[in-house]
């Protein structure tokens, strides 16, 4: 069972539509890569987080689903850019307008 060690909760509707619903993303605590578990050569130290987007339909976040691994050459890295969610975000704001839980708009100026 992963360990969720890090969350940010938004708001989100399809452009258009005044209806929000929520939207979490959340990034597991950094774990070392095991041999086998992967599909390339990576040293000694390798990690991961999961990152996982809950509020979408299965697909939206990313390409078959929505949770997704990111790998760097050591836990700290794995974190950083695990956390670094704002290409995400950019990239659904082509679809959505985001807000934060306050109803502010997430985003300051608009996705160009």
């Amino acid at each position: 069972m992963k360990k969720w060690i890090a969350q940010r909760d938004l708001r989100y509707s399809p452009k258009g539509v005044d209806k929000r619903s929520e939207l979490v993303i959340r990034i597991s605590e950094p774990y070392l890569v095991k041999e086998g578990t992967v599909n390339f050569k990576f040293a000694e130290g390798t990690a991961g987080c999961t990152v996982e987007v809950i509020g979408l339909k299965d697909g939206e976040a990313f390409e078959d689903e929505n949770t997704h691994e990111v790998y760097g050459a050591d836990t700290l890295q794995a974190l950083e850019l695990a956390s670094n969610i704002e290409p995400l975000l950019k990239r659904l704001g082509k679809k959505y307008d985001i807000y934060f839980p306050t109803g502010e708009s997430y985003f300051e100026e608009e996705n160009t």
